[in-house]
């Protein structure tokens, strides 16, 4: 099997998150809440670490949906017609992006709360 080049290979991996938020609603959902919270973060002006904490945070959900998004094209191409197993698959996977998102806003609260819980004290 022949190599492919590395700018194919980007080419490729951005297509695919592309697709993912071109197609999936609650990928546009999880980029929307991502967004607003990065904003959040630089209106506190949050140090490193916890912007550190953030980005990973919101990449890893972010991830957890593309990898949904393919193990569901996958059955679906495996197992076009409906079966338990096929349902099993997709519900977990849709599980896996439901526990990481949950952790997810346990992350933001952690750190956006007390700054923000400390500027509604002072207003």
């Amino acid at each position: 099997m022949q190599r492919r080049s590395l700018a194919l290979s980007f080419r490729d991996a951005f297509r695919g998150v592309g697709h993912v938020i071109g197609t999936q609603r609650n990928a546009r959902l999880q980029c929307a809440i991502g967004t607003v919270t990065l904003i959040t973060a630089g209106a506190l002006q949050l140090p490193p670490r916890d912007w550190a904490v953030l980005a990973l945070t919101i990449g890893a959900v972010l991830a957890a949906e593309t990898a949904n998004t393919a193990i569901e094209t996958i059955v679906n191409v495996i197992s076009p017609e409906l079966s338990e197993a096929a349902r099993i698959a997709k519900d977990a996977a849709a599980g896996a992006v439901l526990l990481l998102a949950t952790a997810a806003v346990a992350v933001g609260l952690l750190i956006l709360g007390p700054p923000l819980w400390n500027l509604l004290l002072k207003a």
